[in-house]
């Protein structure tokens, strides 16, 4: 059965409930004050079940919003999630105040489909119907409702209310479906507590599917939440799809946990932000929108105080549209392509609207420059230019496939579809994307920092792979990719953890040469009663920082070996110790620190660090006072 969310419109007392409750049978105004005072205040909801062509049936499920002035903000919570309007206007007072307001909202909205509804039309004579029908004609000339019906109703007596029905059939099946596929999202306009059940929120489920145990997110609280029960149109449920109203009885949050405005969503997809980029339009009615103006954020059923920073302009005119970014008060948890409505901060007058375009945009140097060029393409694009403009945005460091979703509010799946689909232009590895471009230039400066640590250190073979991927600010994945793709051209030799120019012999210097002869010789011709290192870099030639890593040369080819902090070997000479213990063997099972001495003819200052030694080498064992030769 296709769901289709209808809204009404139109100014105070113009007949929107009672032209719900003539269609559906259910009175909207579910408030006791609504009832006394005889005007809807608050959000009303009501559904009704028509046939359709083809024989598929329809489930319109009517949002009743209230037309006095100073519920325009809950009129606002209650029309963002709607497929079509019915723009309500009594045929005894015509067009007035909030019929322009409200019907200027559902066109920022981007609201593209409706009819128009001349209500009480049992109040007045043939010849005034047909004046007020000319006006509205006039009215909505140039518009989305412009040839769209415009029927004569009247709640009181049912005339017209059959035809009406029809016409919603027709519209509603010209509705196309909204995607259930895609990530789930439910604004919160409704929270209370149902005897027997605990805490439900209502909503209109603007893409996606809810299923009845799923967990979901609560935003902007982070709050993770279990649904305990799903009824849609006030029935029970399995699930909930994209377009239905629906109910959630949810499990590990209270009423006070939750309000209006809040958003629930799968949980670690998507994020909140205070900065959207986006384009937006001025109404001509308006007056002019400066730079850094405040105004109030409308979007779905949430609202918030934003700062607006136009991009390329010190004002927006009225009637113009431009891009800019908003900076909210509050977080709000929006995606490209959303819809909202801005109203003036004072006197709070509905002024203009538009489409979010990046949310979160990217920070930093250089921002606003990047976001002006990518902004019209954002606005335009289809979805491989657009997936591409934010790989490329993202440099070498290219894009994660988590980060694209929560940038984008696509389905994993669909990212990774549309990557694929540019092959060649974007690569992969793991769970980033890199574009090709950016790729390269990764490499090229790879190569030059390989290059430029050499110059920098002609007696060090390589730079660590750690410290070269901090440098150019690499992803492990686009870092390991880089590496390999140089490797393979044999640009560059990956070592363990060192990288070193592909084919680079080190060359040293006479003294440098000489002084690396000296320091082995002293070393070996030692044996285990090693001089100190400090003494015999002292009468080197060299400055002590050469002389350093001259000595780091010979550790790394394991000519020297380091055993600890004050004491370095010969390899030769460690080779020979471990010969003559495994010898000693033969004799003892176990040797102790004065048997060692004597063995090795070495004070307790050398026998302790060797023996230490053997034992990470795995030739002895310590058993009390005493090793075990192994």
């Amino acid at each position: 059965m296709k769901s289709v969310i209808i809204g009404t419109a139109g100014h105070i007392d113009h007949g929107k409930s009672a032209l719900v409750k003539a269609l559906t049978g259910t009175d909207p105004d579910r408030l006791e004050e609504e009832k006394r005072r005889g005007i809807t205040i608050d959000i009303g909801f009501a559904h009704l079940e028509l046939p359709a062509s083809g024989g598929e049936a329809l489930r319109l499920g009517f949002v009743d919003v209230p037309g006095h002035e100073r519920f325009v903000r809950n009129m606002l919570a209650g029309v963002g999630g709607i497929d079509l309007v019915l723009l309500v206007i009594a045929a005894d007072e015509s067009i007035k105040p909030q019929t322009r307001e409200h019907f200027d909202i559902c066109r920022l909205l981007g609201i593209s489909r409706g009819i128009t509804v001349l209500t009480k039309s049992d109040l007045v004579d043939r010849d005034t119907l047909e004046v007020v029908r000319l006006e509205v004609e006039d009215f909505l000339r140039g518009s989305f409702l412009e040839g769209a019906p415009i029927l004569a109703i009247s709640s009181k007596t049912g005339a017209g209310v059959e035809e009406l029905k029809w016409a919603l059939a027709q519209a509603a099946a010209a509705v196309p479906p909204r995607d259930a596929s895609a990530l789930a999202r439910l604004p919160v306009d409704r929270v209370f507590v149902m005897k027997g059940f605990g805490t439900v929120v209502t909503g209109t489920l603007l893409a996606g599917t809810i299923h009845k145990e799923e967990e979901l997110e609560i935003f902007p609280g982070r709050r993770r939440v279990r649904v305990r029960g799903v009824q849609v149109h006030g029935k029970a449920a399995e699930q909930a799809v994209a377009g239905q109203r629906t109910a959630l009885n949810l499990a590990g949050v209270t009423k006070d946990d939750l309000a209006r405005g809040m958003m629930l969503a799968p949980p670690a997809t998507i994020r909140t932000t205070n900065r959207l980029d986006v384009s937006l339009a001025l109404l001509p009615s308006a007056r002019p929108l400066k730079d850094r103006a405040r105004v109030h954020l409308h979007a779905y059923t949430a609202e918030t105080i934003a700062e607006v920073v136009l991009y390329g302009a010190k004002q927006l005119a009225p009637g113009q549209s431009g891009f800019a970014q908003l900076r909210t008060a509050e977080p709000m948890l929006l995606l490209p392509g959303d819809r909202f409505i801005l109203r003036q901060f004072s006197p709070v007058v509905t002024i203009g609207g538009g489409t979010v375009l990046d949310a979160p945009p990217l920070a930093g140097k250089g921002a606003k420059v990047k976001a002006e060029a990518l902004l019209p393409l954002l606005s335009q694009g289809k979805p491989q230019e657009i997936l591409t403009a934010r790989v490329a945005r993202c440099g070498q460091s290219g894009l994660a496939l988590g980060d694209a979703v929560a940038e984008t509010g696509w389905r994993r799946s669909s990212v990774e579809a549309e990557a694929a689909s540019l092959k060649g232009k974007l690569l992969r590895f793991g769970d980033v994307l890199v574009a090709q471009e950016a790729f390269a230039l990764a490499q090229r400066e790879t190569l030059a920092a390989v290059e430029e640590f050499h110059r920098a250190n002609p007696l060090v073979a390589g730079i660590s792979k750690e410290e070269l991927r901090e440098k150019l600010r690499l992803r492990p994945e686009v870092f390991s990719a880089v590496t390999d793709a140089l490797a393979r051209e044999k640009k560059i030799e990956v070592a363990g953890e060192q990288v070193r120019a592909g084919g680079r012999t080190m060359v040293l210097k006479d003294e440098e040469a000489e002084s690396k002869r000296i320091i082995e010789q002293a070393f070996a011709s030692a044996g285990l009663k090693v001089p100190a290192l400090k003494d015999v870099l002292a009468g080197l030639r060299v400055d002590k920082a050469r002389a350093q890593k001259i000595v780091t040369l010979l550790l790394r080819d394991k000519v020297l070996v380091k055993i600890s902090d004050d004491l370095v070997f010969h390899r030769s000479a460690l080779e020979d110790l471990r010969q003559r213990v495994s010898s000693h063997k033969t004799q003892a099972a176990k040797i102790g620190v004065a048997e060692f001495k004597d063995l090795t003819g070495v004070s307790r200052k050398y026998a302790i660090p060797l023996l230490e030694y053997l034992d990470r080498e795995r030739i002895t064992r310590r058993v009390g006072d005493q090793r075990e030769i192994l």
